[in-house]
């Protein structure tokens, strides 16, 4: 019989019973009640965040440009483009400053706000969907355009993320992030430069490996971003780190499905009820069942964005009794029908420029 460590919160009637093997018995009063074992405590919050950063909707551009040369890429809301200077150099314009970025160099535009690059102040930048441009495959596209002289190279990438949450995540970006090269060690850099090996070697299958490195490539810097900025870290990731609470966040994360209460979610913790429902609320910024609906609403937009799964089988999945009620509190937290998000999802066309920037 595996040996068991008792615990009591002075300030209630609830007693703990762990056991190693079996799960806890959380006793109130004189009844015990079998609850399932807590997950492991959240050892690494951020990376438990990361999670929700897979990516939806992609398309890199692999940009060969010759002096005079530039380009205006539009506004496009809820994705995120990305630029890699491999050599030469240019001039990255976005709200109101001009950056100059060199080889081995990496430019993130998290908001997708309208921004330009161009060799020289001066020259022109058409829209880069009038740009003629070669589709390689399904997301990767080669693009040769300017003048004659000094060339620049570059890999160009706009990026969405499937899972709704990871908005959250992307907002507490600033409007440009930088990674500048450094010393062999740094992990960006690393990547930045096995993707610029790709594009001057051009090996047979270089595209295809430049796809997954960029894929690497944004999940590290959005990482660092948020590792050196102490005040992007706050509500549902910052809580992440709280080892009580943090517990219960990762458990949502994990199972939105199940039918979780304060109760279930006070357990898991560890906590009695109020302790926790005020320690959740003080943490997260909100009450732990309206994030519990708000996020089991984000996993099942990620579903429906699949095109695979009809409403009812996700009503069905997170535990609606009808698709109705389903509907209802769907359209309440997302703001939009889940049929609507599901019919988006099935008519969704081929990757491509105009696929991030709409038609020109």
């Amino acid at each position: 019989m595996a040996r068991q460590r008792w615990t009591q919160n002075h300030s209630s009637s609830t007693i703990i019973a762990r056991s190693s093997t079996a799960g806890d018995e959380l006793w109130i009063g004189w009844h015990a009640v079998p609850v399932p074992a807590p997950p492991f405590p959240v050892a690494d919050p951020l990376g438990e965040a990361l999670h929700v950063l897979r990516m939806d909707g992609v398309f890199y551009c692999r940009s060969e440009l010759g002096e005079p040369w530039g380009m205006t890429l539009p506004a496009t809301p809820g994705c995120l483009w990305f630029h890699v200077v491999t050599s030469g150099g240019c001039r990255l314009t976005v709200d109101g400053g001009e950056h100059v970025l060199r080889p081995g160099e990496l430019a993130l535009v998290p908001h997708g706000t309208g921004h330009v690059l161009r060799s020289a102040p001066d020259a022109l930048a058409p829209d880069i969907r009038a740009i003629p441009h070669a589709m390689l495959d399904g997301r990767y596209a080669l693009l040769r355009h300017g003048g004659a002289g000094p060339a620049t190279r570059m890999v160009c990438g706009a990026v969405r993320f499937g899972h709704p949450a990871a908005r959250d995540l992307v907002d507490r970006l600033p409007e440009l992030i930088r990674v500048e090269p450094s010393p062999l060690g740094d992990r960006v850099q690393d990547t930045l430069r096995l993707i610029a090996a790709e594009v001057e070697d051009g090996r047979p299958g270089s595209d295809a490996v430049i796809t997954r490195l960029a894929d690497v490539l944004v999940i590290q810097a959005v990482r660092g971003r948020l590792e050196r900025d102490a005040g992007a870290r706050t509500g549902w990731l910052g809580a992440l780190a709280d080892d009580r609470i943090g517990r219960a966040l990762a458990a949502v994360h994990r199972e939105p499905e199940r039918d979780w209460t304060v109760a279930s979610l006070a357990a898991t913790a560890a906590m009695s009820r109020s302790a926790f429902a005020a320690r959740f609320t003080e943490l997260v910024g909100e009450p732990a069942m309206a994030y519990v609906t708000r996020w089991r609403m984000q996993a099942a937009v990620d579903v429906l964005s699949g095109g695979d799964a009809t409403v009812a089988e996700v009503a069905r999945r997170f535990g609606y009794r009808s698709e109705a009620a389903f509907t209802r509190a769907f359209t309440r937290v997302v703001g939009e029908p889940a049929g609507q998000v599901r019919r988006r999802a099935t008519a969704r066309g081929p990757a491509g420029l105009e696929a991030f920037a709409g038609p020109g």
